[in-house]
């Protein structure tokens, strides 16, 4: 069971068990500002993002939209659209995700039903163990071709990409850098462009 951390918002009081939450559960929480995910029947609830991943959130999205647009690859979007990956009822939200203009028919009304080709997220410090383990393992299983790990704490970018069903690490980026991407092609950029000004410290308090 997930642990309770300082800033999570508690579950709802008749709450079925962990292991058991459904799409209809899910549907019946409340829209109070906090993010509630469901992965394998388990709930995951977090609190809004603070300043220092929105920045970050939009800076690197704007740029992977600008290049996807302008070179017709395929579309960027970005939470809280829902993504409804194979084998989960329940849609999570990833920071940032990328689908190529091939695979756009998964693109439905409501969510994107399917894997993405590139997931971003960006850590905070509340979701480190959530995004590095418990979503790390999410993309893995269903087949996510390529995951960034954005740490704007630390100025460094994680990229793995999916071999033989296993993430491996392709690298890690920090300040003087650049980082690429296999899935959208020809994309790159400059750690630092991503993390803003130099001298920018971010702190969350939770």
């Amino acid at each position: 069971m997930p642990q309770k951390k300082r800033g999570y918002a508690p579950a709802p009081r008749y709450a079925p068990l962990q292991g058991s939450w459904t799409y209809r559960d899910w549907l019946g929480l409340p829209d109070n500002g906090y993010k509630y995910e469901v992965i394998n029947g388990v709930l995951f609830t977090m609190p809004p993002p603070g300043t220092g991943h929105q920045r970050v959130s939009l800076k690197l999205a704007t740029k992977m939209y600008v290049y996807a647009e302008d070179n017709n690859l395929g579309e960027i979007l970005e939470a809280p659209c829902g993504v409804r990956l194979p084998n989960q009822p329940v849609p999570v939200e990833p920071d940032i995700f990328f689908i190529k203009k091939e695979r756009l028919h998964i693109i439905q009304k409501r969510y994107v039903e399917g894997a993405p080709d590139l997931v971003v997220e960006i850590l905070s410090p509340f979701n480190m163990d959530y995004d590095r383990k418990t979503k790390f393992e999410l993309y893995q299983a269903a087949g996510v071709p390529e995951y960034w790990l954005v740490n704007y704490q630390h100025k460094t970018i994680e990229i793995f990409t999916l071999d033989a069903g296993v993430y491996q690490l392709k690298g890690k980026y920090g300040i003087g850098e650049i980082v690429t991407s296999n899935q959208l092609v020809g994309f790159e950029m400059v750690v630092e462009k991503i993390f803003g000004n130099k001298g920018r410290q971010y702190h969350e308090i939770i």
